[in-house]
């Protein structure tokens, strides 16, 4: 089995900033893709950012393009995703997510619990 632990959430203000962790640990052989996604009350979740392969292709949504950073530490199964210049439109849910292939060669995708970010003055 496989876990991913998520932290960094938290109340900030608008234009601070927010680093947001996820750990996976388990029966892990290697990661693929590892992302952001984000769900805010009443609304669909939705990717923020993805990185794939070893540190490979960086994707972003359009809403957050200079603004956030996702980076990966394959050593650590550790997904990062640096957000500066914090907007309340920016309050949700955040989710990491990771493509996992196991050592018994299984594919999976998994979830994070979820951290909230709450941007407010």
């Amino acid at each position: 089995q496989v876990q991913l632990v998520e932290s960094g959430g938290g109340l900030v203000q608008p234009g601070e900033s927010l680093r947001l962790s996820c750990a996976a640990s388990g029966s892990i052989a290697s990661i693929n893709a590892m992302g952001w996604y984000r769900q805010a009350p009443g609304k669909e979740r939705e990717l923020v950012a993805v990185i794939l392969g070893s540190g490979g292709s960086i994707n972003y949504a359009d809403f957050v393009k200079g603004r956030f950073t996702i980076s990966r530490d394959n050593a650590k199964n550790t997904v990062y995703l640096q957000m500066n210049s914090l907007t309340p439109e920016d309050t949700a849910v955040y989710y990491c997510n990771m493509n996992i292939r196991q050592w018994s060669m299984a594919i999976l995708t998994y979830w994070g619990q979820g951290t909230q970010v709450t941007v407010s003055s």
